[in-house]
């Protein structure tokens, strides 16, 4: 049986996009909740910067995904400043699942219903494995900073 059918739907289409992109991690399921990146690394046994936090924000009334280490918290003024944008906000729980067709916990960097910009902060680079939600509050997969760049198309920038 493929290890794929026993995840969650969400977690089979970040699965795919994985696939698609020639990714070389894979999404697993975990006993325990990952919906923050203290959980996913107590989870996982890691540093808590390798836990590559997905958060979504509105930037100037568009999602915007941003990629950043479970050590950082984003300066919302400063992504906007370096982004040209006039005001960035954390997205409503139901503008995250518009937008990533996930829930919030969950939110994986790639197997959206249509892509959404987004923004690596390269102070992912600090670890060689990262750790990425897989679309479930329990999922998760592993890949590096190049990979996460490449499956998320992302601009790097620095977000604090």
């Amino acid at each position: 049986m493929d290890e794929v059918e026993d995840l969650p739907e969400r977690s089979r289409q970040v699965a795919r996009a994985l696939s698609a992109f020639g990714a070389r991690g894979r999404v697993r399921a975990l006993p325990a909740s990952t919906r923050t990146a203290a959980e996913a690394a107590d989870a996982l046994g890691c540093e808590v910067g390798a836990i590559a936090n997905s958060l979504v924000f509105m930037a100037d009334g568009k999602p915007l995904l941003v990629m950043t280490s479970g050590r950082h918290r984003v300066d919302l003024a400063l992504l906007a400043e370096r982004l040209g944008r006039t005001r960035i906000r954390r997205a409503e729980p139901e503008e995250v699942r518009s937008a990533t067709g996930q829930a919030i916990g969950g939110v994986a960097p790639l197997g959206h219903p249509v892509p959404v910009e987004t923004v690596v902060d390269p102070a992912l680079a600090d670890y060689p494995r990262l750790w990425a939600a897989g679309g479930t509050p329990n999922t998760i997969f592993p890949l590096d900073y190049a990979e996460l760049v490449r499956i998320t198309g992302g601009s790097e920038i620095a977000v604090n």
